[in-house]
């Protein structure tokens, strides 16, 4: 499955087990709302991910600032699945008060503790669903699956009566209530991204320019995607590792070049711990970097 995650900034495509890339990219001016813009940032991330290769089914998510007919319109009709957060109006208040007690299951996250002494896991979140159906009164109404997670609200103290804290998401995936809330919040991702462009190409915008601004962001978004290829061709550790770890272990690397009989000849630091995974780099490169020495 290929996830697509929504930021004011940036489209992230994330595949399992791998980092991700940026599909999109668009500078705003002004507070422009979140979502404004929305519906085509998917339609043309979803048609760059397919245009690159990408098969299968895509997976739009986001948080309740696209929760809107324009993001899950562009899902539906580029044949997509949609996740994404509902703002908890009166409409879905009730929904949710319709869930019958009976139905909230415990939901098991990855890396979850399990109490030594009961065996059960220590996790309070549960969820249940509901059918659903949003901007029932415009002329686009969507039924699908609402999926609520709720935890308890650590302000009350009664066992008896406890509180509930509800996060409720509209989606279309048709994996169970329990598998279909972890996929969902795996869109946190997009946030590794921005602090890997935050902490290298955008961490100061050129000028006072917006045009030039923006050229920045979309040249920092292609460096980005390009060091996230780096680090798949590197192997390893690198595969997964951020943007600084990167740019240190591979891209800035203190090294000479000579040329004995016309021949260059790449000297590396002696006894350094990442000449493997810059090896493995050169090799996967069609036309790599001199041969190290």
């Amino acid at each position: 499955m290929l996830r697509l995650g929504l930021s004011p900034l940036a489209t992230t495509i994330s595949t399992v087990g791998a980092a991700p890339m940026i599909a999109g990219i668009r500078l705003r001016g002004g507070n422009a709302g979140s979502g404004r813009g929305a519906g085509s940032m998917v339609t043309e991330a979803i048609n760059t991910a397919r245009a690159a290769g990408a098969s299968g089914t895509v997976m739009v998510r986001g948080d309740s600032a696209f929760g809107s007919w324009a993001v899950i319109g562009a899902a539906l009709a580029a044949d997509a699945e949609f996740s994404v957060v509902m703002a908890k109006t009166r409409p879905v208040a009730r929904a949710i008060g319709t869930i019958d007690e009976d139905a909230w299951r415990p939901v098991r996250y990855p890396g979850a503790v399990q109490d030594p002494d009961t065996g059960a896991w220590i996790s309070d979140a549960e969820v249940a669903e509901v059918p659903y159906t949003a901007f029932a009164r415009s002329s686009h109404p969507v039924t699908a699956r609402l999926i609520v997670r709720r935890v308890r609200d650590v302000n009350t103290q009664d066992a008896l009566f406890p509180a509930w804290r509800y996060h409720p998401f509209l989606t279309n995936n048709t994996e169970p209530a329990d598998q279909a809330d972890i996929t969902h919040r795996r869109h946190a991702v997009v946030e590794t991204t921005f602090a890997d462009l935050i902490s290298g190409p955008l961490a100061h915008l050129p000028s006072g320019k917006f045009g030039a601004n923006s050229a920045w962001a979309i040249c920092a978004a292609i460096t980005h995607n390009l060091l996230r290829a780096v680090g798949a061709l590197a192997g390893g550790a690198c595969r997964n590792a951020r943007g600084a770890t990167l740019r240190t272990r591979i891209v800035n690397v203190p090294a000479r070049l000579a040329r004995p009989q016309r021949r260059p000849v790449l000297h590396l630091p002696a006894h350094w711990p990442w000449a493997r995974a810059f090896t493995r780099l050169a090799a996967a490169l069609t036309h790599g970097p001199p041969i190290p020495a």
